[in-house]
């Protein structure tokens, strides 16, 4: 088990008190973090995922996904059984099941879907436009000599 002690970066890191607290917590939710259903998480291009979940025997009304603050969590409960059943042999896992996965700034769920068994979650990152980098468009002229045509201009009119 790895720990991380960040108090070294607080003495010259300003503001990034979060992100240590979120990397801290990050780490103990994957040593706390349940195996199963088993799961893959797929980069799709450079800013889409999918996380795939293998829910066998999961019908589509017993299976739920929210996000909220950041934090994705999907819940499969099943239905209680009308009879009780007797197995010879008992291979597939048919136990409820909650999973969070946190989902970095500006990452969203655009679609789930339930096919043969595995539930496929959509996710992309969209950047606000505010946020995406701009070019600044680079004068020729000198600030002294915009300086001087503006006060040119203004005694021409006065």
């Amino acid at each position: 088990m790895n720990t991380f002690d960040f108090s070294p970066l607080f003495r010259s890191a300003i503001g990034f008190d979060h992100l240590y607290s979120k990397l801290d917590r990050a780490t103990r939710t994957a040593q706390n973090q349940p195996s199963y259903p088993p799961y893959n998480i797929e980069l799709i291009d450079e800013d889409s995922y999918r996380i795939t979940m293998a829910l066998a025997g999961f019908d589509r009304s017993e299976i739920h996904i929210q996000t909220e603050n950041n934090v994705l969590t999907v819940t499969g409960k099943h239905k209680e059984q009308e009879q009780e059943r007797h197995f010879l042999h008992h291979g597939i896992a048919a136990r409820n099941f909650e999973h969070r996965f946190q989902l970095a700034d500006h990452v969203n769920v655009t679609e789930a879907n339930l096919v043969n068994g595995l539930l496929n979650i959509e996710l992309i990152r969209e950047i606000p436009e505010a946020m995406k980098p701009h070019t600044i468009a680079i004068n020729t002229s000198s600030s002294s000599e915009k300086i001087t045509e503006l006060k040119e201009a203004s005694t021409k009119v006065a």
